[in-house]
């Protein structure tokens, strides 16, 4: 039996899933043992890729896109003067298809090569992140239980409601730019219908649904890749200083975009939890396993990951192989004290699964061996924090995260 400290002070006692229990990254389908970088990136990394779309995440969408973009408001001496505010709507190219509104926030004073910057999806719309009228107010489905959202639409009595989530001022001081977009731009969290790009990126085939046509998590995903092809063309952004950013479900999707794109230098997967940065398998009755995960949200993932909901041992692999595919760039694993929902021990031993692919590629990952105390970050390559409160991201959390990329990105 093993002694750890509870998240609440307390004494808990739990029996540990051992290193056989888990696939060993560095072990190839055949049982090859992976011994140099060559191995890893040009076999290894792309068999796993490959598993993951199989098994969990659906494939990725294979359809070809020609970004395009239009502004449709900028003020350029927003937050005081210090910085810009700019919406644009960004295209991709395929026929009818619905545009991706990105907010855009950067330093007016920055580097001559670009800002470095974070991007990813809000859940609530621009238009709450920021007190301008002109921002645009998403018109698809919308979460009932965010302000000013009356049956799942959007109002005007959200605006700049939620500043805390993403704190663009806070951002941009700190010297950062940020790119953020509506996750119902892409395809509303909704399991009844998909809406928003989903349906022309993601037609329905016909005959048979395959066990690996796309869920909601890869299409978020690509989605994420769209603003990236677009950001990286742009001179008030530092194209090799990307740091890819997502709260909950939408970490999810910042750990999997990652791993499937090497243009993210650094990634802040906060509180991101089953089917992201925790284990598939554990053995913690107080964090949420794939069952219950692909019960109440089946359009996250695909038909495939369903068939292991009763014995995650089947999986061809474990989390900390997603964070492996991440390596050598920077990852955080960001919790709460009062979210024991996501497991945040489980992402804690990810992380130290993970960390002997980094090894092999010539640097360190995880530098600590014991879970942290609250409130201490550990900013090794692949870094861990654990604050008090609960499931959300604030202005604390960001005060870590620009730390963190201070480090690593600056």
């Amino acid at each position: 039996m093993r002694v750890t400290l509870c998240l609440f002070g307390a004494l808990l006692v739990t029996s540990p899933l051992h290193a056989a229990d888990f696939p060993d990254p560095l072990v190839m389908q055949d049982g090859t043992k992976v011994t140099t970088q060559v191995e890893w990136n040009e076999k290894r990394k792309p068999e796993l890729r490959e598993l993951f779309q199989k098994h969990m995440y659906g494939r990725y969408p294979d359809i070809r896109t020609k970004i395009s973009a239009k502004v449709l408001d900028e003020d350029e001496k927003a937050f005081g003067g210090i910085g810009t505010l700019r919406e644009v709507e960004l295209s991709v190219g395929i026929k009818d298809c619905p545009p991706i509104h990105l907010l855009m926030a950067f330093p007016n004073e920055r580097p001559k090569d670009g800002a470095p910057l974070f991007v990813g999806m809000n859940f609530s719309g621009n238009h709450t992140l920021t007190a301008d009228a002109n921002i645009r107010i998403p018109t698809t489905w919308v979460y009932d239980n965010y302000p000013g959202v009356k049956k799942n639409r959007s109002t005007e009595e959200g605006r700049g409601t939620l500043t805390k989530v993403w704190p663009l001022e806070q951002i941009v001081k700190a010297g950062y730019g940020v790119v953020t977009f509506y996750s119902g731009d892409i395809d509303p969290d909704t399991k009844d219908e998909r809406g928003g790009m989903r349906p022309f990126i993601t037609p329905v085939p016909k005959g048979a649904m395959p066990d690996d046509f796309p869920a909601t998590v890869i299409c978020w995903a690509w989605g994420l890749h769209r603003a990236i092809d677009y950001i990286v063309t742009q001179p008030e952004f530092n194209a090799k200083r990307i740091a890819a950013v997502g709260h909950s479900r939408l970490g999810k999707t910042v750990l999997l975009a990652t791993a499937l794109d090497d243009r993210i230098a650094v990634a802040f997967p906060h509180q991101a939890g089953c089917g992201g940065t925790a284990p598939s398998r554990h053995n913690d009755p107080k964090a949420e396993g794939i069952k219950r995960i692909n019960t109440s949200f089946p359009h996250w993932f695909s038909t495939s990951f369903k068939t292991y909901n009763d014995d995650p041992s089947k999986l061809p692999f474990d989390q900390h192989s997603l964070l492996a595919l991440c390596a050598p760039r920077p990852v955080l694993y960001s919790n709460a004290t009062d979210d024991a929902w996501a497991n945040p021990t489980g992402q804690f031993d990810m992380m130290k699964r993970a960390t002997p692919v980094y090894k092999l590629l010539g640097v360190d990952g995880l530098s600590a061996t014991e879970f942290p105390a609250t409130g201490q970050l550990i900013d090794s390559r692949l870094g861990y924090w654990i604050r008090k409160g609960s499931h959300e991201m604030n202005a604390d959390d960001w005060k870590v995260f620009t730390t963190f990329a201070d480090k690593w990105m600056k």
